[in-house]
């Protein structure tokens, strides 16, 4: 009777161990699916976080012809005013030379703040033949701020475009160095010679200063 009560709790043990082991399997494989669809889940929500931060791989190329159609081509006219209201116009700058150079402004510190403030010190653009227009998105009242926290950017002549109007015109809210893609232009330079004809279109998304770039481009006209 004795061994037959020991036969009993062995078989026992040995069945609840064996549903132990399959309740745990079980739950392991859950778990585990569970874990894998929350990774994957995540790393899908943090490509749509930089796609909607940077345009998406499958946007942040324009199509070859974008910067291209522009090259050779009359600058269209266009109406910008400076802080002071003073405006200026294609008409105004035929004649000389000109670089624009198109960026977000308030909200790219300090890449673009850098580089408008970069022009307006540059000596080699300091002459009766060039204007330097950056040219911003961002309200004419609000652009003493920036100036308040880098004094160097009042040196700069710097061009307000209303609903970004201009740049959309010429196809700049769609580059590579677009932050805010469809919406607002990124990092990108024009050059223009006294004939108001486009020589130079260069877009940069690493955003660094390209000074000598520009001044080299500006000496071949």
């Amino acid at each position: 009777m004795k061994k037959e009560n020991n036969n009993n709790i062995i078989w026992t043990i040995g069945i609840t161990a064996l549903i132990m082991l399959a309740i745990f399997g079980l739950v392991k494989g859950v778990y585990q699916k569970t874990t894998e669809k929350q990774e994957s889940k995540a790393t899908a929500t943090a490509s749509d976080d930089m796609a909607g931060h940077h345009g998406g791989s499958s946007q942040s190329t324009p199509p070859a012809s974008a910067l291209g159609d522009l090259m050779g081509k009359p600058m269209p006219d266009f109406s910008l005013t400076d802080i002071n209201g003073k405006e200026y116009t294609m008409k105004d700058l035929s004649g000389k030379k000109v670089v624009m150079f198109f960026n977000e402004g308030l909200m790219c510190y300090p890449a673009c703040w850098n580089q408008i403030a970069a022009l307006a010190k540059d000596e080699r653009l300091k002459n009766d033949d060039t204007v330097v227009l950056s040219v911003v998105v961002d309200p004419a009242k609000d652009w003493q701020r920036a100036i308040d926290k880098m004094p160097e950017l009042g040196l700069a002549l710097v061009g307000f475009d209303k609903n970004a109007a201009l740049a959309g015109k010429l196809g700049l809210l769609t580059m590579p160095s677009s932050m805010h893609y469809g919406s607002l232009p990124g990092h990108t330079y024009l050059i223009i010679d006294k004939q108001g004809i486009i020589k130079h279109v260069f877009d940069d998304p690493n955003m660094a200063l390209h000074n000598e770039q520009l001044v080299a481009e500006l000496v071949k006209l």
